[in-house]
């Protein structure tokens, strides 16, 4: 299948597909006649595959090294694992620094109701960014 079915029947763009040739992820071989990339049924079940991957919040570099450990007979789910794990604390360290963040940001919002909108003096860009770099 071409590259356009491949994308349509995985749901992905194009470009996804070509990036992950690209990386190694998928391979691809060449029609003789007109050069375009030719992909079997094993290429739409890797990109299932990875789409699984991403949605559990595995990065392509993951993925690739569950790929090796895979074609090197060695099972990937220890990898698999430790790697998952690693993204749970990865998340929930996120999680912390955005909610910190979004406190911040409605702080300063409560802060700039009453402030009145400054135009710009040369010494000044906005009041109301301004006013929390002392914070």
């Amino acid at each position: 299948m071409k590259v356009s079915e491949l994308a349509k029947r995985a749901g992905v763009t194009k470009d996804t597909i070509r990036h992950y040739v690209a990386i190694g992820l998928l391979d691809a071989s060449r029609d003789p006649d007109n050069g375009y990339q030719i992909f079997t049924e094993r290429a739409l079940s890797r990109l299932q595959f990875i789409k699984t991957a991403r949605q559990l919040g595995l990065r392509l570099d993951d993925i690739q090294a569950i790929f090796a450990d895979a074609a090197h007979d060695h099972s990937p789910c220890p990898r698999v694992r430790e790697l998952i794990a690693d993204r749970i604390q990865e998340t929930r360290k996120t999680i912390q620094e955005l909610s910190l963040l979004c406190d911040r940001m409605e702080s300063s919002m409560v802060a700039w109701q009453d402030m009145p909108d400054g135009e710009p003096d040369g010494h000044s860009i906005c009041r109301l960014i301004e006013s929390q770099m002392d914070h």
